[in-house]
């Protein structure tokens, strides 16, 4: 069982930036594939980015060149830094371990 708590979502006017966390507990951080989805009103869940256990990494075409994804392993922690922030970015964002376990969700909202 994995746990996951995001946190550093907040609202930001466009063109701004925001950094996500997500902290894991579990012992074997660096062997799982960590992820970044988000889920806007009225819409379904979707794939932000992903860093893989060997470090490669992979982003949907939406936030290419915005967003980076990156982790610490030492401390078990997974990252988003999230810039050039747009009100399509509005979402709960949440963080995923090998697409089988989630965190409660951090609200990202971007104002126009």
């Amino acid at each position: 069982q994995v746990q996951l708590v995001e946190s550093g979502g907040g609202w930001v006017h466009a063109g701004g930036s925001l950094r996500l966390s997500c902290a894991a507990s579990t012992r074997t951080f660096s062997n799982y594939n960590m992820g970044w989805f988000r889920q806007a009103p009225g819409k379904e869940r979707e794939f932000v980015a992903v860093i893989r256990w060997s470090g490669s990494t992979a982003y949907a075409d939406s936030v290419k060149g915005r967003f980076t994804i990156s982790r610490d392993i030492a401390k078990k922690m997974l990252f988003l830094q999230m810039n050039s922030l747009q009100p399509e970015d509005t979402a709960v964002y949440y963080c995923n371990a090998n697409n089988e376990y989630w965190g409660q969700g951090t609200q990202v909202t971007v104002s126009s």
